[in-house]
């Protein structure tokens, strides 16, 4: 028998910031956090994209040596937000350790600083050869190293999902997640995200001439989501993480529910790797819809994935246009932050899950003038505020993956 899921922790890191508070007055002052590309004295000169969703502000980690020794850059994101998401969903420490708890968690390359040190070190040190490769290295480059490194840090024992598919990672690992719960392979599953900064995710996007390239001198202008003048995605970085709990096992507890998930698909377009596809997409919102056994009319909001890419955005429009006509107001969240890569899915949940309790839905940044081709749906075109009690969380990947997470507010 399909188990209630709902999310009972919650935490990000983003280019608008850590906290609820902080995070929400973001989104309704409507404060860009896409600031100019930091130098790293390698690649930046080759690229000309000069814009990034960068976050700016200090962390106080105080991991322990035995755990951090493993982590790069990308699993001190995960493992922090893990550890908030676990405090505030209030679980006891056995239970963590007990098998029940699960973890689903990825980033799209593992930590790339940590395998340019390696390439760098073993090609410099010649002599040495692989020898000059410290022993953890690899342990902190591993496409897996976020996942492991939770289960690391917290004792979990439980089962492991790590994906790893670009940009629908972390929304693939609350869908995962959500299904291992639903139907009663684990009692709780710890979902997310990860994706540190590093100019080489920016060159591979800039070499494929899809990042935003007019707006260098004017970051908070772009990206620009559904916009005649748009000119590309803005690479970012961050994390996020839920913990999604079986309802009754969090109501017996007394946990805190924050939201609940009500459905996912996931499918592939089956053809070219890069460019989207409306049929794809179209029979993953379907799909979801099914799961949640709800119809399109009861959807309020719908968080898009768009990238602000030329073709990307108006593939999307079209089919959330197909599925929902003019119905459910959709927005942009990247337009805040830029496209923070494998976190995207579970960040953007997350920023839904804080408009559902706020009761506001915000304006997609820099959406000035609709291109006509994405003029079919129904733009966030200045802050709504009004209840938001099912959502839909879109995110599309290179490959050809695309994913839906239905959200709906919790009222018991």
């Amino acid at each position: 028998m399909a188990r209630r899921v709902v999310i009972t922790g919650a935490s990000a890191i983003t280019p608008i910031g850590r906290s609820r508070d902080e995070i929400v007055r973001h989104l309704v002052e409507g404060i860009s956090g896409v600031k100019k590309l930091r130098n790293d004295g390698l690649l930046t000169e080759h690229i000309q994209s000069g814009v990034y969703g960068t976050v700016d502000y200090p962390i106080e980690y105080d991991f322990k040596r035995s755990h951090a020794k493993t982590m790069g850059p990308v699993s001190f994101y995960a493992c922090q937000v893990s550890r908030e998401a676990l405090q505030a969903a209030g679980l006891d420490p056995a239970f963590i350790t007990s098998g029940r708890l699960g973890v689903a968690f990825g980033s799209t390359h593992g930590s790339p600083s940590a395998q340019r040190n390696i390439y760098k070190t073993f090609f410099t040190e010649r002599e040495r050869g692989v020898a000059a490769i410290g022993a953890v290295d690899y342990l902190k480059s591993m496409v897996h190293t976020t996942a492991v490194n939770i289960t690391k840090m917290f004792g979990i024992t439980g089962r492991v999902i790590s994906s790893s598919t670009a940009c629908t990672t972390s929304s693939q690992s609350i869908g995962f997640g959500y299904e291992a719960v639903k139907y009663g392979m684990q009692d709780a599953m710890l979902c997310g995200g990860a994706d540190e900064y590093d100019t080489t995710t920016v060159a591979v996007f800039d070499n494929l001439l899809a990042c935003s390239t007019e707006f260098n001198a004017t970051p908070h202008l772009t990206p620009r989501p559904f916009d005649a003048a748009r000119d590309g995605l803005v690479v970012g970085e961050g994390a996020g993480a839920v913990l999604l709990e079986d309802y009754e096992h969090a109501r017996k507890r007394g946990a805190p529910i924050l939201g609940e998930v009500i459905g996912f698909s996931c499918t592939n377009n089956g053809g070219d790797l890069i460019l989207p596809n409306v049929q794809g997409i179209t029979r993953t919102l379907k799909l979801a819809l099914e799961q949640a056994a709800i119809g399109p009319g009861a959807v309020d909001f719908v968080s898009a994935h768009a990238t602000a890419t030329k073709m990307g955005d108006v593939v999307e429009a079209q089919a959330i246009g197909g599925i929902y006509g003019d119905g459910p107001v959709v927005a942009g969240l990247k337009s805040y932050m830029g496209h923070t890569m494998g976190s995207c899915g579970a960040i953007e949940a997350i920023l839904t899950l804080y408009m559902m309790q706020a009761g506001f839905i915000p304006r997609t940044l820099n959406l000035d003038h609709v291109d006509e081709r994405c003029a079919m749906i129904r733009h966030a075109l200045q802050l709504i505020e009004r209840p938001v009690r099912i959502a839909a969380v879109q995110n599309f990947a290179f490959g050809g993956v695309n994913t839906c997470v239905m959200l709906k507010r919790f009222d018991g």
